[in-house]
């Protein structure tokens, strides 16, 4: 387990969003060009409408997630209703590095976003996990 040294400060919203551009500018350019279209919002926790619409009793749950239209559904007549999001979300971030203990916390801001663009492009959680075996 990773140890925290006295005095430490728990990393803030700043270095989450941080990290996560850091993880856009580190993708693939077709990637990145389209990650870069996505509109990044980091919040402490999933806002209450957003839990309750995944049915999600646990805030600590939900570390991030693709809210839009994938680009798999998109159409270039559709006209944008609203820009595509992807949400990070603190606090079950930073309980998941904690826990885990094996990883930094770039790695997993890294792999929260990348599971989120790859949502983006139209992928499922089931398409995801088999070329990501993170929790394995």
């Amino acid at each position: 387990m990773t140890q925290i040294p006295p005095g430490a400060i728990a990393p803030d919203l700043a270095l989450i969003e941080q990290l996560a551009h850091g993880a856009i500018a580190g993708l693939p350019g077709p990637f990145r060009a389209a990650a870069t279209a996505i509109r990044l919002r980091v919040e402490e926790f999933a806002p209450d409408e957003i839990l309750e619409a995944l049915e999600i009793d646990d805030p600590f749950e939900l570390t991030g997630l693709y809210e839009g239209i994938p680009l798999t559904e998109k159409s270039v007549s559709d006209q944008p209703m609203q820009p595509d999001v992807i949400w990070l979300f603190r606090r079950p971030i930073l309980d998941e590095w904690l826990d885990r203990g094996d990883v930094s916390l770039q790695e997993l801001v890294t792999h929260v976003l990348v599971h989120e663009v790859a949502h983006h492009f139209g992928w499922s959680d089931d398409d995801i996990a088999r070329i990501d075996p993170w929790w394995e």
